[in-house]
């Protein structure tokens, strides 16, 4: 009997020594596949610590480009010696085509590093996609003029009514119905944007046309999103191909309208017209505004869409930060406020939408025979 009880307690004694020892091996793996790389980690042998090194660095890169290049094209455009935004925005997209051409070369030359499509010109191409570059030479143009009156400090919120804008538009142009949670985020934006206006009139520095332009600028992002649906096709789906057009087709319209608001005579009596550091702002201008797709495109692929608008929302509020302690501004409480009403309901719907899309769609399990037998309209919005 004592026999039998020595067995026992040593048959326990070697399994609670052999359970820690796999306790230990489990920590040290999980230790060992977090530090050093170890490939059961991730399908693509990545470990934890280089995709959030990874993640990391190109939101800083999305932040770094999109921040400095609203700064520096409120710094051209408030240039009291050049009042010529157009001219501005012409040569900015003149840059993003040179670049396009540039980034084609070095793709032939090094395929391996540079990964980049064939731009060949096409007027029938172009012609299609003229009706959205009349859109987005709107949209640029006006949004440097929302940014030439307000400043980088109110530029958020001027700007703020894209969202609004979206579900408008959605309805009215592709009968797209929107549910109440994403329309209560459309109010508290408004309340935001309308509290920042009476605020920036409080404090003396309010400029009914920059408002204008701001709410113009964020009408034509709406209807630029829709129309980028529609000419998507004709460019085979690659957003290079069609930045290349766009840009293309900016330039020629450009010129009239250059001619036709009198910006040669003021280019004509601008002092640094042959100064090399007045153009190298100018062209640096340009690579941001192209760089800008870019780490777009990057931040999205390396985290999602969802992740990006947050950034976004983010970077917008330490935009305006850095604006007020750049130019040593004393802003109110309300000011503030509004701020924040803007930043929260975007953040809001994108959460809200993001919730939508996942939910399974009621049409999505019918059966082909079924779908024939819904309206164009109706086919239109299957899976949304």
């Amino acid at each position: 009997r004592h026999f039998l009880v020595d067995i026992l307690h040593a048959g326990l004694k070697y399994r609670a020594t052999s359970d820690n020892i796999r306790t230990q091996l489990k920590r040290s793996s999980i230790l060992r596949m977090a530090l050093a790389g170890s490939e059961t980690m991730d399908g693509h042998g990545e470990t934890f610590i280089f995709r959030a090194v990874r993640i990391g660095a190109v939101v800083a890169l999305y932040w770094f480009i999109s921040i400095t290049m609203v700064f520096l094209n409120n710094y051209l455009l408030d240039n009291r010696d050049l009042d010529a935004p157009l001219f501005v925005t012409f040569y900015q997209c003149l840059v993003t085509v040179g670049l396009c051409w540039l980034m084609q070369l070095l793709s032939k030359l090094c395929p391996g590093l540079i990964d980049f499509p064939s731009v060949k010109l096409d007027l029938k191409t172009s012609r299609e996609v003229l009706p959205l570059s009349i859109v987005f030479i709107s949209m640029i143009t006006f949004n440097n003029l929302c940014l030439k009156h307000v400043g980088v400090a109110f530029y958020t919120v001027g700007r703020s009514l894209s969202t609004v804008f979206n579900v408008l538009l959605s309805y009215v142009i592709l009968k797209q119905t929107t549910s109440y949670q994403a329309i209560v985020c459309c109010g508290i934006i408004l309340g935001g944007f309308w509290l920042g206006v009476d605020q920036e009139g409080v404090a003396g520095s309010l400029s009914w046309s920059g408002v204008f332009f701001g709410v113009v600028a964020s009408a034509c992002v709406s209807l630029n999103a829709i129309y980028t649906k529609k000419v998507m096709p004709a460019v085979d789906g690659n957003i290079w191909k069609l930045s290349y057009y766009n840009n293309i087709n900016a330039c020629v319209l450009f010129l009239p309208l250059i001619l036709l608001f009198g910006e040669l005579g003021h280019l004509a009596r601008f002092s640094l017209l042959t100064d090399f550091r007045f153009w190298g702002m100018m062209t640096l201008g340009g690579v941001f505004g192209f760089a800008i797709g870019y780490v777009t495109g990057l931040q999205i692929k390396y985290t999602s869409p969802l992740t990006h608008n947050v950034s976004g929302t983010a970077k917008a509020c330490a935009q305006t930060v850095i604006a007020v302690v750049y130019n040593s501004s004393s802003k109110s409480l309300l000011w503030w406020t509004s701020n924040l009403l803007v930043l929260c309901g975007s953040s809001a719907y994108t959460w809200v939408k993001s919730l939508e899309m996942k939910k399974p769609s009621p049409h999505r399990d019918l059966p082909d025979s079924a779908k024939e037998k819904l309206l164009p309209g109706e086919k239109g919005s299957l899976g949304v």
